[in-house]
């Protein structure tokens, strides 16, 4: 059953050094305030995985906390690049970053797979890419029934996935709405699971179209009011553009970046 823990007990419990751990939402719901967790207890060694990593990656990466990306693609959300994970991959700064890219469809597979207790899934991806040869991760399967080449990708289980949520009741019970992408698979696939929400009340009020993890698929719950920003959380804020067009300038230059990981974050370079 979910325990109630601060955010600070939560990933010093649950996120520990060398664990492959995902940080999930689509365009809302995206756990920044977990990730910014992540670096203020300094750890290390991590295999991140998400299907689209945006800045608050590129926060981790700068800040050395991780050794490996698994991903389908990664940016800025409608501003440009993620400049410490270039300066990462190209340059090696601060840690070398090794890569491993997949589609969208792919890494949905792997995550669903890995929910499943399955050792791998088959899709119809990546045919007439240059994937294949890239990525170790992505072999060629004949079906055997009807001989139809086909791809296979092993499944995706993390040591922790970290998603963030609306709402939770004082059970551990989660609720969430809006665009949810693939948090449910994440959790479902991973060991452990941490959901920062926006509160936690007496009870769940029933939502068209919200999804519910029960209690006993998620190891913690912890508040975190505003845990998403500057992505949005539907139904209590909004995106926050001008934050996104700022970590532009803030990324792109080591010095600023430095800045910001110590005035911003508290951690010293």
């Amino acid at each position: 059953m979910a325990e109630l823990l601060s955010l600070e007990e939560a990933v010093a419990r649950l996120v520990h050094d060398g664990d492959t751990v995902a940080l999930e939402g689509f365009t809302h719901l995206i756990p920044v305030a977990a990730g910014q967790e992540i670096i203020r207890q300094r750890r290390r060694d991590l295999t991140l995985v998400r299907m689209t990593p945006d800045i608050v990656y590129d926060q981790l990466i700068g800040a050395g906390c991780a050794r490996k990306l698994i991903f389908s693609w990664g940016g800025n959300p409608g501003v440009g690049s993620l400049h410490r994970f270039r300066d990462a991959v190209q340059h090696d700064w601060p840690v070398p970053l090794e890569i491993e890219e997949h589609s969208h469809a792919g890494m949905a597979n792997r995550y669903v797979a890995g929910a499943s207790g399955l050792p791998f899934a088959v899709l119809r991806g990546y045919t007439g890419t240059d994937l294949p040869a890239q990525t170790a991760t992505i072999k060629p399967i004949t079906c055997p029934f009807t001989g139809e080449q086909l791809t296979a990708v092993p499944a995706l289980n993390p040591d922790v996935s970290i998603v963030h949520a609306q709402r939770a009741d004082r059970a551990g019970n989660v609720q969430m709405w809006g665009i949810t992408g693939v948090q449910k698979e994440a959790v479902l696939a991973a060991k452990r699971s941490l959901v920062t929400v926006e509160e936690i009340v007496d009870e769940l009020e029933p939502r068209p179209g919200a999804v519910v993890l029960p209690a006993w698929v998620v190891t913690a719950v912890a508040e975190v009011p505003g845990g998403a920003k500057p992505s949005y959380a539907a139904g209590y804020y909004e995106r926050d553009n001008a934050a996104y067009q700022a970590w532009d300038e803030i990324g792109r230059d080591r010095e600023e970046f430095t800045k910001w990981l110590n005035e911003l974050i508290g951690v010293k370079a």
